[in-house]
């Protein structure tokens, strides 16, 4: 049963690692805006949009941090170490600000540009933190896209459905869970990782909402 829970939590961690996130994220919008508005943008302008998300935010990144352990500089692709995290967060910051910048060349909904610099905002954050203490970007990711998904319903003013709230709760205990029994961090940790995220995202959008009021 352990072994099972063991194979399970790596397997969550595997699906919901942090650089999968903003592609998941930005398939997720294109499927409730298109149910909600049919005729928002072609679905061949969403394609594009989420391969150069993907590109930016997922493959760039993704071909650094495998060169640097063939150049034996990180140990894993988890980066476990928090002094090891440091290098890649830089590289990968640099490709989120290209992302950024394309969202902003582009039009698209506000949310989904400010859910961008949230994320982003969010990475330069958890950098600064793992300096001193190690906090969970796997939940930092996550909540993020949950910041999203609530930056979604004060643009919309109106809830995604019903199944979407529940998988993402459930998906949040479920990640958290498997990062503590891997014990990649502690709960604290993981609290922490998934306040930053809603906060960086959510919190910008707010934000920005109330002083534009």
């Amino acid at each position: 049963m352990n072994r099972l829970l063991h194979i399970s939590a790596q397997a969550l961690s595997v699906l919901l690692y942090p650089l999968f996130i903003p592609t998941y994220g930005m398939l997720l919008f294109w499927a409730v805006l298109s149910a909600n508005s049919g005729d928002l943008l072609p679905l061949a302008k969403w394609m594009i949009i989420v391969g150069t998300t993907s590109i930016f935010t997922l493959v760039f990144p993704l071909l650094i941090i495998l060169m640097m352990i063939y150049r034996k500089r990180l140990d894993d692709i988890q980066i476990r170490e928090p002094e090891q995290r440091t290098l890649p967060y830089l590289y990968t910051f640099t490709c989120y600000l290209c992302w950024c910048i394309f969202i902003a060349r582009i039009h698209l909904p506000y949310f989904l540009l400010h859910t961008a610099i949230g994320a982003t905002v969010a990475l330069v954050a958890v950098m600064l933190i793992n300096t001193r203490w190690k906090i969970s970007a796997h939940l930092t990711a996550w909540g993020g896209l949950l910041g999203g998904i609530a930056d979604y319903c004060l643009w919309t003013n109106r809830l995604p459905a019903r199944w979407i709230l529940l998988s993402a709760m459930l998906i949040t205990c479920l990640l958290m869970y498997a990062r503590i029994i891997l014990k990649a961090h502690t709960p604290e940790q993981t609290a922490a990782g998934l306040l930053l995220g809603l906060i960086a995202t959510a919190g910008y959008d707010t934000a920005y909402t109330l002083l534009t009021a």
